[in-house]
């Protein structure tokens, strides 16, 4: 398979401009994709992106990562249905050397090499023009009808909130950007999320008008999970690449606890895996779907993509200390093991409240493992919180001195796939 077929079939094409197939198949191409610098760390949504890089390089072609200084100034309006708050240059240049650092993760940046992975900084190009060199030698082959005919735009015009100029004038900045990458670095595709053909389609546009040139696009599908929900979100909140924010472990667990319709699309799209292995793997977990090879698989490949071998093992041997015996107490665990579950949330109480013992719904409330003592209560009452392994049956059941594992922590694990180490002080 070429490069689009082995992307089509993995779902991660959605729009693709005519072309851009026989250009790839022509020659090494260089193709770029714009990274928004809003924070200091990439998260999961960034990885299809990522990837998508990462599949150009393999099949031999030169992949740019645009950092956006400039644009990260001002803020996309694409998928947003009110405008951001503008960043300092201060945090600006934090969040872009964050960024950098994990884009090096992936992509093989050797010099000696003709497809090497270069990075750019749009700041650089920006920084030299005035508002009025880029109304007179930009602004002007692009028509406000043709801008506003966009769908982010129309959107926005026709909410409550309205449209700043400055976001208007973001789609002109980002078609620059690739006018600029053509121009200066033979750069003639542009590839991103598909709440960006707008925008790229604009810097084709730009590229012909203004330098008679063809350049080409594609998008990969936004991400949905089949609940409806965000991808990549859970209730803490993003799920973060660099290991700080989000631990190797709960990075882990948020794939292994993916739904069986997101994993078969998902281990398409998130590994190398060929398709042969990946059919395989599909067809032996609708046989016994209770194995979740699939998730098992797909948690794997990618925590080891993301955080190496290292950030791997320290998930799956967290994972093992927390779920591995679910109908075995908790008392085998030794100081070790317990202190050694890197990752798993721990939360803080007061050892003196266990002198007398406190009932299990106050202490699971108490500890902010639920906020409420009517949620903990729920989820004692539906049989779905244990104790250092034990099934609690009884809303009334004591929290004591005597529960804690090596005189200082308590294990709770609430449903399936949430466990938390409560550490009393």
């Amino acid at each position: 398979m070429n490069l689009v077929e082995e992307l089509q079939w993995r779902g991660m094409i959605q729009d693709i401009m005519p072309g851009t197939e026989e250009q790839l198949l022509k020659e090494m191409t260089a193709g770029y994709i714009g990274f928004d610098p809003t924070a200091d760390s990439l998260h999961i949504g960034s990885l299809v992106p990522i990837l998508l890089l990462v599949h150009m390089q393999r099949a031999g072609h030169k992949p740019f990562a645009l950092v956006g200084g400039a644009t990260g100034m001002i803020g996309d309006p694409s998928g947003k249905s009110e405008e951001r708050n503008l960043l300092s240059e201060e945090q600006l240049q934090k969040n872009m050397e964050g960024v950098k650092k994990q884009l090096e993760k992936f992509l093989d940046f050797d010099v000696q090499k003709p497809n090497a992975a270069v990075m750019v900084n749009n700041y650089d190009w920006f920084k030299e023009i005035s508002f009025i060199q880029f109304l007179r030698d930009t602004g002007k082959y692009i028509t406000v009808n043709y801008m506003m005919a966009k769908d982010s735009v129309k959107k926005r015009i026709e909410g409550d909130t309205g449209i700043s100029y400055t976001e208007f004038a973001y789609q002109l900045m980002q078609g620059y950007d690739f006018y600029w990458l053509y121009a200066n670095m033979n750069c003639r595709l542009q590839m991103g999320g598909s709440d960006q053909w707008g925008n790229i389609t604009t810097g084709t546009e730009l590229i012909r008008r203004k330098a008679g040139g063809e350049a080409f696009a594609f998008t990969c599908p936004l991400l949905k999970k089949a609940d409806g929900t965000k991808f990549g979100k859970t209730e803490k909140g993003n799920i973060w690449l660099d290991a700080e924010k989000t631990s190797p472990y709960e990075f882990y667990q948020f794939w292994i606890n993916a739904a069986d319709e997101d994993t078969k699309k998902w281990i398409k799209i998130f590994t190398f895996l060929a398709k042969e292995e990946i059919d395989t793997l599909v067809a032996a977990h609708e046989v016994d779907p209770g194995k979740r090879l699939l998730q098992k698989k797909l948690a794997e490949e990618i925590t080891f993509f993301v955080h190496g071998s290292n950030g791997l093992a320290e998930a799956v041997e967290a994972t093992e200390k927390v779920f591995a015996q679910k109908n075995a107490s908790a008392d085998s665990l030794s100081l070790e093991d317990i202190e050694g579950m890197k990752g798993v949330a721990v939360f803080s109480f007061a050892q003196n409240r266990l002198e007398e013992g406190v009932d299990v719904v106050s202490f699971l409330a108490e500890t902010g493992i639920f906020t409420s003592k009517g949620d903990a209560r729920k989820m004692v009452q539906g049989g779905g919180i244990s104790i250092n392994r034990n099934k609690v049956g009884d809303i009334k059941q004591i929290i004591d001195k005597s529960t804690l594992l090596h005189g200082q922590y308590i294990l709770v694990n609430s449903g399936k796939k949430n466990a938390y180490l409560v550490n009393a002080i």
